[in-house]
């Protein structure tokens, strides 16, 4: 077999078979909690719209990131654009993502599925969404992933420990959720991202 031929295999066959093993792993549940509970109610319109990425638990895919945020954006089909933008630095240009976001089932609104590449699709989970839609907790069944936004950079850490507790409520380790620098003289700071 040739080497051309070895590494097309390995492209286009064993890689995203692997891939999808290891977000298999990443989707379940961890032994001993229970599932994650989410918002009974969710309404679209007011979901929509710009949120600003306040803290996370870094990941591959965010991590190092400054400045980001998210916008869902309703779709002709019934789901929503999920564009995220992020820089690198606060003088590098603004990069972007595109996605799809949706309710698979509106009998559990607060349960959306993402999907950033085909095929593969996250669970992504709203455990905890104010009342006016300004704060928004976003948890995964694997407790890897957190996301805590907001409409505005920054929220009062009264309500940033609020939400840092539902996660705790969900069997989640809180520490280490960490701010995400929205400006440069967050850069550094103790909870931040560095």
């Amino acid at each position: 077999m040739s080497a051309i031929t070895s590494t097309t295999i390995l492209r286009s066959v064993l890689f995203p078979c692997l891939a999808l093993l290891l977000l298999a792993g990443c989707a379940t549940t961890p032994r001993g909690l229970p599932p994650i509970d989410t918002v009974d109610q969710l309404d679209v319109d007011r979901f929509q719209g710009q949120w600003y990425v306040i803290a996370n638990i870094p990941y591959f895919a965010e991590r190092g990131n400054v400045a980001s945020r998210v916008i869902y954006r309703e779709r002709s089909d019934g789901r929503m654009d999920d564009l995220y933008y992020y820089r690198k630095a606060f003088d590098e240009e603004e990069k972007s993502m595109e996605g799809l976001a949706w309710i698979p089932d509106p009998a559990r609104p607060g349960e959306l599925k993402t999907r950033f590449f085909w095929p593969f699709t996250f669970d992504y989970l709203v455990i905890k969404l104010d009342p006016d839609y300004r704060y928004l907790a976003v948890a995964h069944p694997s407790r890897r992933y957190a996301w805590i936004m907001a409409r505005e950079p920054e929220i009062p850490d009264e309500v940033f420990q609020d939400y840092l507790a539902a996660f705790s409520q969900q069997g989640y380790d809180a520490s280490r959720i960490l701010k995400v620098p929205q400006k440069p003289d967050q850069l550094g700071q103790p909870g931040f991202q560095g």
